[in-house]
């Protein structure tokens, strides 16, 4: 997969809406992809992330989280945390195809096709600037905002 060539996406929203990501030049856009909507460090990095939601605001970015499950799983997901941020439903794995994010990941002994854990950042121009892989909730939004309060 090439970055670069991330033109555009579009998914179903929480919020009863569609996320494009074209419909957001303008302001920064972090896009992180999480394995599983209610499990431990999912919940962690979407906490840290809505904590930091005010600073991400002040650095003209917005915030939102993808994941495979469902927008009804995502609105109680979102409902239970106080997440001030939308999170979109890639049951399609439409977006995790477009960013390369599915890998074989070994669960209790087993190969299992799941979502990596991944950042990206777009730019007001709509051009990817930054990407983090396979990395590790804990911290991981708080290093975004630095990156993003950067640009």
């Amino acid at each position: 997969m090439n970055e670069s060539e991330i033109k555009d996406f579009e998914l179903p929203s929480t919020g009863d809406s569609t996320f494009k990501l074209s419909d957001h030049r303008g302001k920064n856009v972090v896009v992180y992809f999480y394995p599983k909507d209610n499990t431990s460090g999912c919940t962690l990095e979407g906490q840290e992330f809505r904590d930091l939601y005010g600073d991400f605001a002040k650095a003209n970015t917005i915030v939102v989280g993808i994941s495979r499950d469902s927008i009804k799983s995502h609105e109680g997901f979102k409902a239970s945390q106080g997440f001030p941020f939308e999170l979109l439903s890639d049951k399609d794995e439409i977006a995790c195809e477009l960013f390369g994010v599915m890998k074989l990941k070994n669960m209790y002994g087993k190969q299992v096709r799941g979502v990596e854990r991944s950042t990206f950042v777009f730019n007001v121009n709509g051009e990817l600037v930054k990407s983090w892989r396979g990395l590790k909730a804990p911290g991981h939004a708080a290093e975004v905002l630095g990156f993003v309060q950067g640009l």
